[in-house]
């Protein structure tokens, strides 16, 4: 789970993570206990925005669901563009939709928020004055995002809006995919199993990385969240699945030694 600032910046590679809520306040105060998570305010052109600080630096945003707006509670990762209206283009001519934008986010940069046709929702950044996540790697820090839907042929979306290449790499060919941009691995699509997406969709995860997998996951309960996965030995470290109190998914790893 390692991507270069380079490559973050490549057209397709995931360079944010964000969260939109219904009450912002009290999600700043559950991934500040869990995470240690500081706040300094974001642009405002969809609503009250915070972004997260780790160490002085941003690591993710959370904001307010606009009222007229059919979103998700869930964590969306933004893949890198260089322009976010030839990207709206080819969302929409490739068999997906766009939600919201593109539109402009003060000088930081334009974005939008779109679905893939499986229905999965994801974001676009095209950067200027913000350049996305300050830092990757680390407590705190989102390390990974992975699309769970019906079927990871949809990847192909991907590589033909973003650019990125797409390799079969689960063993039973298209049932995992991973997604490459400048030949590093930056993401991952996977069929997951059918009672899952009966319940939440097709939708991505987002990987954060964290000391005590076992300890955040029992903080997370605590603090009003939920466990939807005991902490066991995955292919990264130390996984499990929480859900925070509005409900949004999300994974905490902890590396290897």
């Amino acid at each position: 789970m390692t991507m270069t600032e380079a490559t973050r910046h490549t057209p397709g590679a995931p360079c944010w993570v964000s969260l939109m809520v219904h009450d912002v306040e009290a999600t700043q105060d559950f991934y500040a206990a869990l995470f240690g998570w500081e706040f300094e305010p974001g642009p405002g052109q969809l609503g009250p925005y915070v972004r997260a600080v780790r160490d002085g630096r941003e690591v993710a945003g959370i904001g307010r669901l606009p009222a007229d707006r059919d979103l998700p509670v869930a964590w969306t990762p933004y893949l890198s563009t260089a322009d976010a209206g030839a990207t709206s283009e080819a969302v929409r001519s490739c068999g997906g939709t766009v939600g919201v934008g593109p539109l402009d986010a003060g000088a930081a940069g334009r974005l939008l928020i779109g679905a893939d046709p499986s229905g999965a929702v994801f974001g676009a950044w095209q950067r200027a004055a913000h350049l996305g996540a300050a830092v990757h790697g680390g407590p705190g820090t989102a390390v990974w995002h992975e699309l769970l839907t019906w079927d990871a042929g949809v990847a192909k979306f991907y590589e033909m809006v973003f650019g990125v290449e797409a390799r079969a790499t689960g063993p039973e060919g298209r049932d995992r995919v991973t997604l490459f941009a400048d030949g590093r691995r930056v993401a991952s699509v996977r069929t997951a199993d059918r009672a899952l997406l009966r319940t939440r969709g097709p939708s991505w995860m987002t990987w954060f990385e964290v000391e005590d997998a076992a300890g955040v996951a029992r903080r997370a309960v605590e603090l009003g969240g939920r466990m939807d996965t005991p902490p066991a030995r995955g292919a990264g470290g130390v996984e499990a699945t929480i859900a925070d109190p509005e409900g949004a998914v999300l994974s905490v790893v902890e590396p290897r030694a």
